[in-house]
């Protein structure tokens, strides 16, 4: 809705319409490109305690290591889960960005022309 409210004719410059187009669309495209890392990262933390507490044990339980190793995977879903629509909402705002700038070089267009 933000961008849907902005008039490009307030801008003097097409710089300064970007400016405040793109004003912190860089979070959401870092949570897009580092959860999935994130969530590797506590998968591998996982799968290391796992095979840590399975070589401290004198038992080895088929049930404890399943269920840690689900754990551990669940960390990179989550990861996904964060991942998948950050990016997609990243690429729809960035469309939107294209079509406001676009706009504003239609209304210089037709300033000048006049």
């Amino acid at each position: 809705m933000f961008y849907k409210s902005i008039d490009v004719s307030n801008f003097e410059t097409k710089e300064e319409l970007e400016i405040v187009l793109t004003n912190n669309i860089n979070i959401i495209s870092t949570f897009g490109s580092n959860a999935p890392y994130i969530g590797l990262l506590g998968t591998v933390f996982g799968i290391i305690i796992t095979f840590y507490a399975m070589g401290q044990s004198n038992d080895l339980d088929v049930k404890i290591i399943m269920t840690s190793l689900a754990l551990a995977l669940k960390a990179t879903a989550m990861g996904l889960l964060v991942a998948i629509p950050a990016t997609v909402f990243y690429n729809h705002l960035a469309r939107k960005i294209e079509v406001v700038l676009a706009l504003w070089d239609i209304h210089q267009k037709k300033k000048h022309a006049n």
